[in-house]
């Protein structure tokens, strides 16, 4: 290769890598894209507030529209130890296995591990004094609660859920 070829493409890159993000930021895009891609596709749910409000109760209402939380041991999903899966009120969409749920102490439901990521989106939340990750049902955009990293092996991870926010359905 001719130097002066070299230089002068060394130098575009370099140029361009001090306007463009790296090269390990595309592969971790490039990485990103093809896990999202992996997995399926889940159908949204779009309601205006009137049409939640018709089919929802006041307290799930409150919970899973505008981000409330339920009072702590008020729900009777937190001492259900049967086979079945956790749905979302809003939409049924299937959230957690009654297989990762256990008993945190906490006064809600918890369980260490979603039935699937693509079910539940996660962000950042800063309404109180401190930063907390918020845990959407995928499907509606319904709260659930929150996702804190104190559970249990294998995942290390608390999603503590509001039972008002979840349905339970016997298998």
């Amino acid at each position: 290769m001719d130097r002066r070829l070299f230089l002068s493409s060394s130098f575009a890159f370099g140029v361009a890598g001090l306007m463009a993000p790296s090269f390990s930021a595309f592969q971790k895009r490039r990485a990103h894209r093809s896990d999202s891609a992996q997995q399926p596709k889940i159908e949204r749910v779009i309601k205006t507030n009137e049409e939640w409000k018709k089919i929802l109760t006041t307290e799930q209402y409150e919970v899973t529209r505008e981000q409330g939380t339920e009072a702590p041991f008020s729900s009777p999903l937190t001492d259900i130890h049967e086979k079945g899966v956790f749905r979302c009120v809003c939409c049924d969409l299937s959230l957690f296995d009654s297989s990762a749920k256990f008993d945190s102490g906490t006064g809600w439901p918890s369980f260490f591990q979603p039935i699937s990521k693509a079910n539940v989106h996660e962000q950042t939340d800063t309404s109180l004094a401190e930063v907390r990750t918020e845990v959407l049902c995928a499907r509606c955009d319904a709260h659930l609660g929150h996702v804190f990293t104190d559970g249990p092996k294998p995942t290390g991870l608390r999603y503590c859920m509001n039972g008002v926010a979840l349905k339970f359905v016997k298998s």
